[in-house]
């Protein structure tokens, strides 16, 4: 039975790369988001390059039901999950006081919920191989407060604490779990997030999707639990405590202000 990765906000960005990387390397695929019509060019693209098979199952999963639905489809279908992959996330930007209460919402519902709930959901099918995986995408942002983006921050360090967490949980069982943690990368997100006017894209070079997804399939493979993507970034969160944490938040603010 061949191995199936579950990879979850595959219509573009970092999950649209993993989908490529996963299917270069063997594994059939189950590919959700929203956006249908992206979903099905990606299998068009997918199993054209590929000698894999992609499934494709279009919703918001941060309703409660569609994530059991998700569960549901790989049971009746006997697909053998090997590797879960909770990359579906979102942010904002702005002052929290002046923010929608719907955005903030989203993340929480979205980049923690969502993820918790399909991590849990689908656990005990991954123990039962004899090896599998859980990636979770987390972010630089995990390590720092995040004025101008504070619950996205916030929800990331989240990410970041549970993988680490259950991580230790299932030592001696056959399920690694790797929080993979990149800094600014192209992709759709900036725009989503209203961070085009934000210092932070000018004056950090953006690392590529593609690279960013190879890095973390390579992780995962390896079990890395942390997984900091790019030099820069790494010695960057290296000499986050050398300085006092007001230090460290202001120096965030300052660098995500509009030019």
């Amino acid at each position: 039975m061949p191995a199936t990765a579950i990879i979850t906000g595959a219509s573009s960005g970092i999950g649209f790369e993993l989908a490529k990387v996963f299917a270069q390397e063997g594994y059939d695929l189950i590919i959700t988001a929203r956006r249908k019509e992206r979903l099905k060019n990606l299998q068009t693209e997918i199993e054209n390059d590929y000698n894999v098979k992609v499934h494709v199952i279009p919703l918001d999963i941060t309703k409660e039901d569609n994530a059991c639905r998700l569960l549901d489809y790989t049971e009746k279908n006997n697909l053998n999950i090997t590797a879960l992959v909770n990359n579906a996330g979102v942010g904002d930007y702005g002052s929290f006081h002046t923010s929608e209460w719907i955005r903030q919402s989203q993340i929480i519902e979205l980049n923690i919920k969502a993820l918790t709930h399909l991590t849990h959901l689908f656990l005990p099918a991954l123990m039962k191989n004899e090896r599998s995986y859980i990636l979770n995408v987390a972010s630089t942002a995990a390590f720092q407060p995040g004025p101008l983006m504070s619950v996205y921050y916030a929800s990331k360090h989240y990410v970041l604490a549970f993988s680490e967490a259950i991580a230790d949980e299932l030592q001696g069982y056959r399920v690694t779990v790797t929080a993979l943690c990149p800094g600014p990368t192209e992709s759709e997100f900036q725009k989503v997030a209203n961070m085009q006017t934000s210092k932070l894209i000018d004056r950090f070079p953006l690392a590529t999707s593609h690279k960013v997804a190879e890095y973390g399939y390579k992780a995962m493979k390896k079990g890395k639990r942390v997984a900091v993507y790019g030099f820069y970034n790494k010695l960057l969160l290296k000499t986050i405590g050398l300085f006092p944490r007001s230090f460290v938040t202001a120096a965030v603010r300052k660098i995500k202000e509009r030019k």
